[in-house]
C-alpha cells in the first residue's frame, strides 16, 4: 500500500509506503518511551487509531500531524521515503 502524503504542510512528498510510516511512528513511540496508551492519550487518539497506523492500515495526515506533536518530532521525520 502507498500513501500520497503529499498534501501535509504542502512538502510536496509524493506516495509513500504505508509500512515506511508504521515503523517510523513505533520507533519514534518507542524512542519516546511511550506505550500505544501512552502517545493515545498524548495525542488524543485512540488506542485502536495507533494501532492501525502503527499496522500500516492508516496514514490520515491529520493523525500523523497529531503524533508528531505529540512525539515532538516534525511531521517529516515520520514521513521520509523508501530507497
Amino acid at each position: 500500500m502507498s500513501i500520497a502524503l503529499n498534501t501535509i504542510d504542502g512538502l510536496g512528498l509524493g506516495a509513500i509506503s504505508g509500512t515506511t510510516v508504521a515503523s517510523l511512528v513505533k520507533a519514534y513511540r518507542e524512542s519516546a518511551g511511550y506505550s500505544i496508551e501512552d502517545l493515545a492519550v498524548t495525542c488524543g487518539l485512540a488506542n485502536s487509531e495507533i494501532s492501525a497506523i502503527e499496522d500500516g492500515n492508516d496514514a490520515d495526515p491529520a493523525k500523523l500531524r497529531r503524533i508528531a506533536t505529540a512525539l515532538q518530532v516534525p511531521v517529516t521525520a515520520l514521513l521520509t521515503t523508501d530507497s
